[in-house]
């Protein structure tokens, strides 16, 4: 095991969607990974196992997330898992916390974005070092909004641009940023990316898939795949109040870290 492998890093939120991803890509580059999530006895939000599972750990990967979309409970879940993250962190030693957010969050007046930017703002708060990934909707994230959305037999999925990436994809950026390969500008030749600074100063990275992508004719795609819904319709979302979405206020900006699949390449290999 190389010097660079012997780093020990816990990720939080182990078992969700990105997380597990993490900790698989960890593990196979060589890491010792502590897989932090309530299952496992590891809860963010009470502490319950946070200073155990701290022990020894160089860096955390932040992932977890919470049972609610709507601004309040989900700004509260993050702010406490932030502020629990950098006190046990702190204490047992931890030098970098690694967030993962999404693009465009900065951009919302309210609802579950306005909660994003309260985590990223707790964790940059903090005693420990902290770096922030903006990451762009994910390839899953498609297949969850015709759920959503699907009456009947036709789904109302919102209007809006997007370069929509993998979770893996999104999960090897993380690992890459929590080991040092993208500070040390050491990214594979398809993989490019460089620090911005956000809203307040502080620097951050941005992922997206290789290519905008409409997420109503991606969820059209996937219905066609499925063999249903019979129809998507594409439909303005009240919520969006600062329409973000229609106005490619989602897109990442110039030096974001672009890479594939696209939504039809995951498609294929995941079908």
């Amino acid at each position: 095991m190389n010097k660079m492998a012997a780093k020990k890093i816990a990720v939080a939120g182990a078992t969700g969607r990105v997380g597990h991803h993490v900790v698989d890509v960890l593990t196979e580059r060589g890491y010792e990974v502590v897989p932090m999530s309530r299952s496992g006895g590891v809860d963010v939000i009470t502490g319950e196992g946070l200073a155990a599972a701290l022990d020894g750990v160089d860096t955390v990967i932040d992932t977890a997330t919470g049972p609610s979309a709507e601004q309040q409970p989900a700004t509260e879940f993050f702010t406490t898992a932030a502020r629990n993250l950098q006190q046990a962190g702190h204490h047992a030693g931890v030098r970098e916390l690694v967030v993962v957010s999404i693009i465009g969050t900065d951009r919302f007046s309210g609802g579950y974005g306005a909660a994003k930017v309260a985590h990223e703002q707790a964790a940059l708060a903090g005693p420990v070092p902290a770096r922030i990934l903006r990451a762009a909707q994910f390839h899953e994230f498609v297949a969850q909004l015709v759920d959503w959305g699907t009456r009947d037999d036709v789904a109302y999925v919102p209007k809006m641009r997007t370069q929509l990436v993998a979770a893996r994809t999104v999960a090897q950026t993380l690992a890459d940023i929590a080991t040092g390969v993208i500070a040390t500008g050491v990214i594979d030749a398809d993989r490019t990316g460089d620090a911005k600074a956000g809203a307040d100063g502080r620097p951050f990275l941005e992922v997206a898939g290789p290519r905008e992508e409409s997420l109503v004719e991606m969820a059209t795609l996937l219905a066609a795949r499925r063999g249903k819904p019979s129809r998507i319709e594409g439909v303005s979302d009240p919520s969006d109040v600062d329409g973000v979405n229609e106005s490619g206020g989602l897109l990442p900006g110039p030096g974001a870290i672009l890479a594939g699949p696209t939504f039809k390449e995951w498609l294929d290999a995941t079908s």
